[in-house]
């Protein structure tokens, strides 16, 4: 099997029901943002904390159940979808991992050690993931625990950011104002 197609090459896609759209439409924007958040996760690892590299690993195989939740306009019972129970997940993730902080008193600025900035640029493409649902949310019907989720995983990226600078001895940096 080759890789390429040709189906593409009009600038239409197929979606999981096999119905084609512009590979410019919001369903498409929604689901190759998180794509984009999957890979940049890719990048992420390894952090040097099995720990960490654990749960972003988890979050990769998650991501791609919201890529198939996304691009299913029709979805039947069984098909991948985003659960209340995967958003409690993160958010127990979440929980354990700020007994290791400090409590947050002020913004912080992106940043410090390799792995604690690409989790920092991780949140903002999460966040932008996030943007790119709730747009198509208000055009077409969707799981609204997707949106959940993403904004659920944007805090983990930020407090795993955190973290793994903590860990790395890097001290957090807020703006001057």
């Amino acid at each position: 099997m080759t890789i390429y197609t040709g189906r593409g090459d009009e600038g239409k896609t197929d979606l999981r029901d096999m119905s084609r759209v512009s590979k410019t439409s919001a369903r498409i924007e929604a689901y190759g943002t998180v794509d984009e958040l999957n890979a940049l996760i890719g990048t992420v690892l390894p952090t040097g904390h099995d720990d960490v590299d654990e749960r972003l690993s988890e979050t990769q195989n998650r991501l791609h159940v919201v890529q198939a939740d996304l691009a299913n306009p029709d979805p039947d019972e069984g098909d991948p979808a985003v659960r209340a129970d995967h958003v409690d997940e993160v958010e127990d993730w979440i929980d354990s991992y700020d007994d290791e902080l400090d409590p947050l008193e002020q913004f912080v600025l992106p940043g410090g050690s390799d792995p604690g900035a690409r989790l920092h640029h991780a949140r903002t493409v999460c966040r932008r993931a996030e943007r790119r649902v709730v747009g198509l949310a208000e055009e077409v019907e969707i799981n609204g625990q997707v949106v959940e989720y993403l904004n659920r995983l944007s805090d983990a990226l930020f407090t795993l950011g955190r973290v793994v600078n903590k860990r790395e001895g890097v001290r957090e940096e807020s703006p001057t104002y």
